[in-house]
């Protein structure tokens, strides 16, 4: 509602102001004043990012978040309240509750409730997990994922397959430190093992079989559209594998401290992230021809990376402060589109959906991005 007037709370300026109090202002006497909406009804106008798993920090913009000096409101998502971080008169950042459901947030206060505002939220559809990198989904829906361990650690279930209706299934159980995920065209996985520099291929019954080996500290995977496999030894080779497992050194970049993560983009160009110790790291864009520019660079612990149909990137990363995905349209133009915190990988599909993967769970979360068709 637009309000028809304002009324004005006055205190004086020595007065030591609180987090959770408006931005004042200083009238022609000097005196900080307040302006508040006359009918005392909070409106939320815009909510950045405007996607979120639990963790996740956002900005909620609009007016008449503080009725009065002192007062604090409430942030619900759905129906589960959010901590609230920083509170104004005209926007709020709170983070996202465990727990929440619904595609609504609202904001309350002593006075009123807003009309609820509409908002992407994740929902967790898988725990006690270990990925390290991207899931892989299937022309059927079902998604795959790693319990990758520490470095030389063998755990009872290696990779485990959730089904579309999020039924998850232990798939296969002999390999070490599973990193790397991609699917062919025939329906095979393959996975890189970074703990002795291998690659397996999996059928779709969870039998396993050595595909390639001596690929370093392998990592990232990805295939192009003639069925290459490419794949990233994060001490500092990308290796091209041709489909007759022929063996090539594609490109060669400055080492990582984690692990590279590989994704081709519409166009047939490969793009590379790989965490350093900086906090300022590059997104690396290579050519069919292995010649490599950085496209964009300004991430922290730059990891998973995934296309959409319009060719814009999406990275998890921290950029700005905050943690989360990253949007970078072809042009170099970034900006957060979801918060999360503890992001490593994500599966971008042609439904309008995401799957994301945190260091210990995978979440699903219906949304406005239309991802690329997935490999048949």
């Amino acid at each position: 509602m637009i309000a028809k007037g304002k009324t004005r709370a006055f205190f004086s300026a020595s007065n030591r102001i609180s987090p959770f109090r408006s931005s004042p202002e200083r009238n022609a006497a000097g005196i900080r004043e307040l302006n508040l909406d006359t009918n005392g009804i909070p409106r939320i106008d815009r909510i950045l990012p405007g996607a979120a798993i639990p963790g996740g920090d956002v900005t909620i913009y609009g007016s008449g978040f503080v009725p009065r000096p002192n007062s604090r409101p409430l942030v619900r998502f759905g129906s589960t309240e959010a901590s609230l971080l920083i509170s104004a008169q005209d926007h709020l950042i709170a983070r996202v509750p465990d727990g929440a459901l619904g595609g609504t947030v609202s904001v309350e206060t002593s006075r009123a409730k807003s009309q609820p505002f509409a908002f992407h939220l994740g929902v967790q559809i898988a725990d006690n997990l270990h990925p390290v990198a991207s899931p892989a989904v299937d022309v059927e829906g079902n998604i795959y994922v790693t319990y990758s361990g520490q470095r030389g650690q063998q755990v009872a279930v290696s990779l485990y397959k959730i089904t579309a209706n999020y039924t998850v299934k232990p798939f296969v159980t002999e390999l070490m430190n599973p990193t790397g995920l991609a699917l062919d065209r025939e329906g095979y996985l393959y996975v890189s093992c970074r703990n002795d520099g291998t690659v397996h291929r999996v059928t779709s019954d969870g039998r396993s079989q050595l595909w390639v080996e001596g690929m370093g500290t392998a990592t990232g995977l990805a295939f192009d559209t003639i069925g290459n496999l490419f794949v990233g030894d994060r001490s500092g080779t990308i290796f091209k594998i041709s489909p007759t497992r022929e063996i090539f050194v594609f490109a060669t970049l400055e080492p990582s401290v984690a692990a590279y993560h590989l994704a081709f983009s519409p166009t047939g160009e490969l793009f590379v992230t790989g965490p350093t110790t900086s906090s300022f790291d590059r997104v690396f864009r290579i050519n069919q021809k292995g010649e490599i520019s950085t496209f964009f660079r300004g991430l922290g612990r730059p990891q998973g990376l995934a296309f959409d149909r319009m060719g814009n990137l999406y990275v998890t990363a921290s950029y700005a402060g905050r943690r989360g995905i990253v949007r970078i349209a072809p042009d170099g133009k970034a900006e957060q589109v979801l918060g999360g915190s503890g992001l490593v990988g994500l599966a971008l599909l042609p439904g309008h959906r995401a799957i994301l993967a945190t260091s210990g769970a995978l979440f699903s979360l219906d949304w406005d991005v239309e991802g690329l068709p997935l490999p048949r």
